[in-house]
């Protein structure tokens, strides 16, 4: 399929310095309103819709975005385990349904015990995937099943499940997800259509690519990917480093940053499998593959979304497409530090050239014999 572009909306004006997160805060519907249409003009395809326990209800929050955007869809972050699978199923399909079709969900088992525990969940880490792993298994079931079914799980137990609502894409919309750990690996091979990850250099990636396939293999499945980036524009590649280089100093020059992004030694502090995989390429070169900045993510700890590309719109886009060339990668995730412009300023130039980029290569592949996008066995 063509590549397909995603976004990440916030619900209120973030601070000046938007890092990582840009769902804290409370929530404003006019800037909501405003962000969505700003990606749903600027050729965005999906937007991620973030999740933490203290920010405001994902599904409200798109609900009201959808019905105020025309075509751009919406990537719903999701923790199983805080309502029943059955109601997920069953609220995921009505806004498929009423949405027609603009929907996608991203599995999200909890990378920090201390926000789960926010809202009551003490389960451990492989747990939570365990029950992520069931808690899907009931979802799809409940998306396809033809007669009413019953299970009885480990986490789980629930009799003569049906629902009177299917999903506007069939057989099921997208499941997302991401993660490094072995029990986030299993799970997702077995689960979820897509994998997530942060932008690695190329080799890396790849070989993530090669090794998640397989995994997905064991199971009679073929996945897709998605990779994330924060882009960093200028109309010279010159003007382009100089921001990035701006946009460094302000963020190791934020003292209430320093006690959270740093260990006790003063070196940086990864916060997660996938942040020790992005400081390891931080700490082997400032800059990989010509264009993929890692500054941001050494200063920061890599707690989200750090993977930086630094050029022109042209010279971001070839590089995206080079990712794009290790196949399967049916999605990008794009991002800025000023968030709503930087939505706006994609979609002038980088956008439209990565999307034609992409259906260039799949003409070369096409006429080579090549298969063309991914398939997914569920």
């Amino acid at each position: 399929m063509p590549i397909k572009v995603i976004g990440m909306i916030g619900v209120a004006a973030p601070p000046d310095d938007a890092t990582v997160h840009i769902i804290d805060g409370g929530v404003s519907p006019e800037y909501l309103v405003d962000f969505s249409r700003a990606h749903d003009r600027a050729g965005f395809d999906l937007v991620l819709v973030g999740y933490t326990s203290t920010s405001a209800d994902g599904w409200a929050v798109a609900t009201h975005a959808a019905a105020n955007t025309e075509s751009v869809g919406y990537l719903i972050a999701h923790r199983p385990g805080f309502v029943a699978p059955t109601l997920a199923a069953r609220k995921a399909a009505t806004f498929d349904q009423l949405s027609q079709g603009r929907f996608a969900i991203h599995i999200i088992a909890g990378a920090s015990d201390r926000d789960q525990r926010r809202d009551g969940d003490y389960l451990d880490k492989a747990d939570r995937y365990a029950r992520a792993g069931e808690y899907l298994d009931v979802m799809r079931r409940t998306w396809t099943a033809e007669e009413p079914f019953d299970h009885h799980g480990r986490f789980y137990r629930m009799d003569d499940v049906r629902s009177d609502v299917r999903p506007y894409q069939q057989p099921a919309p997208p499941v997302f997800f991401g993660g490094s750990s072995a029990e986030a690996l299993e799970m997702g091979a077995e689960h979820c259509d897509v994998y997530a990850v942060f932008g690695e250099p190329l080799a890396a990636t790849a070989e993530r690519f090669d090794d998640f396939r397989s995994r997905a293999a064991a199971f009679g499945r073929r996945p897709s990917f998605s990779i994330s980036f924060r882009p960093i524009l200028g109309q010279t590649e010159g003007e382009a480093w100089d921001r990035a280089h701006r946009i460094l100093a302000a963020i190791e020059g934020d003292d209430s940053r320093r006690a959270t992004r740093l260990s006790g030694d003063g070196a940086p502090r990864a916060h997660d499998h996938s942040g020790e995989r992005m400081l390891a390429h931080a700490a082997a070169a400032d800059v990989h593959d010509e264009r993929l900045w890692l500054k941001v993510a050494e200063a920061t700890g890599a707690p989200g979304n750090t993977s930086c590309l630094v050029g022109t719109a042209e010279q971001v886009a070839d590089a995206l497409l080079k990712y794009y060339e290790l196949g399967d990668l049916d999605y990008v995730l794009l991002r800025g530090f000023d968030p709503l412009n930087d939505a706006i300023e994609f979609g002038r130039e980088l956008i439209p050239k990565l999307k034609a980029g992409a259906l260039d290569i799949d003409r070369s592949r096409a006429d080579a014999g090549v298969s063309v996008g991914s398939r997914i066995l569920r």
